[in-house]
């Protein structure tokens, strides 16, 4: 079951835990927005040790405003950015 649908806002988690990790570091910590839903899938972050990846875990296309990603984004403040996401990143913004 999805926790979060398209438009809601969520927060990336912060932390750099060690291992194989799919979560930008330039993103945690920033707000979004849920573009779309991908699905469940594998998680590559148990894969990338050799587990099954399982249980399978959501996967959303979230968006951000580039003008709140970057401190000194230059560009159209209507500028997205957009980054497929795992739900045990997100968290309720």
């Amino acid at each position: 079951m999805m926790r979060y649908k398209p438009g809601d806002r969520v927060q990336i988690r912060t932390g750099f835990p060690p291992g194989h990790i799919r979560t930008p570091a330039y993103i945690r910590g920033k707000t979004g927005w849920i573009q779309s839903v991908h699905g469940e899938f594998r998680n590559p972050e148990s894969l990338g040790f050799g587990g099954d990846g399982l249980p399978k875990r959501p996967l959303y296309l979230v968006a951000f405003k580039q003008t709140e990603v970057w401190e000194r984004y230059g560009g159209s403040p209507r500028d997205t950015l957009y980054v497929d996401i795992y739900e045990h990143w997100l968290e309720p913004a």
